[in-house]
């Protein structure tokens, strides 16, 4: 990979998960970042876990309507720093269920939350990228269900496969801008970290996908001249996913199911635990469950409800 680029890195929803991993990840390469993010607390809290690193600005924004992707192009451009780059890690909230089973209105909305503000946000962003003149990249990061259906996330799907359609539109039309866009495409959940979740072994780190979403904006030689779909690249990904941590991985999953179904059930011999198994709370991350389900968020909170 090559070295940090001088111009700063505009990261979106940068106090989510994935947000924060791109911003740690650029950091630890020396590239400084203007992180955005319409949450003003996590701003606060992002900049502090970074002990108020100069290399690091943030800006409270928005990229949820025409009217804040406008004012947000307008605050960066009265910092008077171009940008030499842009990682846009903002997604909305997720749907359950079949979308039989829901209202037209359901889609609709998620539609809205997960698709229409990167449009927004690239009309106005694009520009200011070309503007540079150094032929910078905008790169989205994507979540899973975007080239196969996920089952029981119907809407999810129909909006990641939308993304997918909108990036590989914006990848042809900015090149009037010498800008490549790129969709950086996960697809799987991503570990969150926290304590006593759900976190599967083969489930990429916020930390891993902000450094290959980097290697793309910094156009490392093995990228060449990608095209507008990247994959992130799954289990392969992780280093660390060994046929044992597969094997562990497994038995946990068996020891929820059975916790779902019979939640009284005695725990297993073999587990060693004391505890009784509780319920699987799919989709939840209550006190009583403490159990959680990650997916791509603009938030902390990163449970579908």
């Amino acid at each position: 990979m090559s070295g940090p680029i001088q111009w700063p890195i505009l990261v979106l929803g940068a106090s989510g998960i994935i947000g924060q991993g791109v911003v740690r990840a650029a950091l630890e390469t020396g590239q400084s970042v203007i992180a955005v993010d319409s949450d003003g607390p996590g701003l606060k809290r992002l900049q502090a876990l970074h002990d108020d690193n100069p290399d690091l600005v943030v800006l409270e924004g928005s990229v949820a309507s025409d009217a804040d992707s406008t004012a947000l192009s307008i605050a960066i451009r009265n910092l008077e720093r171009p940008i030499a780059g842009v990682i846009d890690a903002v997604s909305g909230g997720t749907v359950r269920g079949r979308l039989l089973d829901h209202p037209t209105a359901t889609l609709c909305q998620q539609l809205a939350d997960n698709l229409l503000p990167h449009l927004s946000a690239a009309q106005q962003l694009l520009p200011l990228l070309a503007d540079a003149g150094r032929g910078g990249t905008y790169v989205v990061i994507g979540g899973p269900g975007s080239a196969l259906p996920w089952s029981g996330y119907g809407h999810v799907s129909v909006a990641a496969a939308a993304l997918r359609m909108l990036v590989q539109v914006l990848h042809d039309e900015a090149r009037a801008f010498d800008v490549r866009v790129q969709l950086l495409s996960v697809d799987q959940p991503v570990c969150t970290g926290r304590p006593r979740t759900s976190d599967c072994p083969q489930w990429p780190t916020a930390l891993s996908i902000g450094q290959r979403a980097m290697a793309l904006i910094q156009r490392s030689a093995a990228d060449g001249e990608a095209g507008p779909v990247v994959s992130y690249g799954g289990a392969s990904a992780r280093s660390d996913f060994t046929s044992a941590s597969a094997e562990q991985w497994l038995t946990r999953t068996l020891q929820r199911l059975r916790g779902a179904t019979d939640a009284n059930a005695p725990p297993d011999s073999d587990s060693g635990s004391a505890t009784q198994p509780r319920a699987y709370a799919y989709g939840t991350d209550d006190s009583a469950s403490n159990q959680t389900f990650p997916f791509l968020s603009l938030r902390n909170e990163v449970a579908p409800r």
